[in-house]
């Protein structure tokens, strides 16, 4: 099995939709009548939900018509709050079909479907020409992906000259082994932190220039705190995040917290721009 396919295999649910649909009913929610901030609890799979998305992309200073790019798009929540928030056209892609097709789904339930697109592809063989789109960013993505550089060399050859690239990614802060699952991977095999200053490299190689970089780390551990605490009172909420992460969801929150309290990882941003 190569790493992508296993990577797509630890995302894949096998009936997401429905399960999805039916936590919303649940939720007192009408599947018919649907909002984005309706999706919120379940769409958007990275450290601070909806939130952490707000803050992140008010950093990238996108434009009403930008086209813009979503890697590793999830089941579609950053895109479809940048698409209605900026009204920017987003092309989202990732590695999990299954994922790509509830995406697109849950666009279409809240009218979001001439705004936002998704297909199934990787990350580091885009299927774009060149200079395609005015911006690109990615949540929770790098930790699965060895080959930085070149993920850093195929958004550069994707993008205008002058865009903007932002991520927001778990990075690795100090030595020490990782505990498994986590929630972007069962095993180690399939997991690849690293650090910031790996990251700049890559993207200064590809023609980026970093303008920001912040870490989240505090924040990150009160989030967790927080959702832990809800969850030991009132238990699973119908929806959640805990939907895409099955069975072993608290395991992998209690994993991902022992590494931040000790210090090896931390969310961080970093908002770089392509050379002209």
């Amino acid at each position: 099995m190569t790493v992508e396919a296993g990577v797509s295999g630890h995302y894949s649910h096998g009936a997401l939709e429905r399960a999805i649909l039916a936590a919303l009913q649940s939720s007192g929610k009408d599947p018919d009548r649907l909002t984005p901030a309706d999706l919120a609890p379940v769409d958007e799979f990275h450290i601070g939900g909806r939130p952490a998305t707000v803050e992140f992309t008010a950093q990238l200073g996108f434009k009403p018509g930008l086209r813009l790019l979503d890697i590793g798009c999830g089941i579609g929540g950053a895109s479809r709050h940048v698409a209605e928030a900026y009204g920017c056209q987003v092309q989202g892609i990732d590695l999990t079909d299954e994922y790509v097709r509830v995406a697109a789904m849950l666009a279409k339930r809240v009218g979001l479907a001439d705004k936002v697109a998704y297909r199934q592809a990787s990350a580091l063989d885009l299927p774009f020409d060149a200079a395609s789109f005015d911006g690109a960013y990615m949540l929770h993505v790098g930790m699965n992906i060895a080959d930085k550089g070149r993920l850093a060399a195929e958004v550069a050859r994707v993008l205008k000259p002058g865009a903007v690239f932002g991520i927001y990614d778990v990075m690795r802060e100090g030595k020490g082994d990782l505990t498994f699952p986590l929630p972007w991977a069962s095993e180690p095999a399939y997991s690849f932190v690293d650090s910031a200053d790996r990251y700049r490299t890559c993207l200064a190689d590809a023609g980026f220039t970093v303008e920001r970089e912040r870490n989240r780390r505090e924040f990150a551990i009160e989030f967790f705190r927080q959702m832990q605490e809800r969850w030991a009172q009132g238990g699973l909420p119908p929806l959640g995040l805990h939907i895409l992460m099955g069975e072993s969801a608290r395991q992998k929150i209690a994993n991902i917290v022992t590494g931040l309290k000790a210090g090896l990882i931390a969310p961080v941003e970093i908002v770089s721009r392509k050379r002209a």
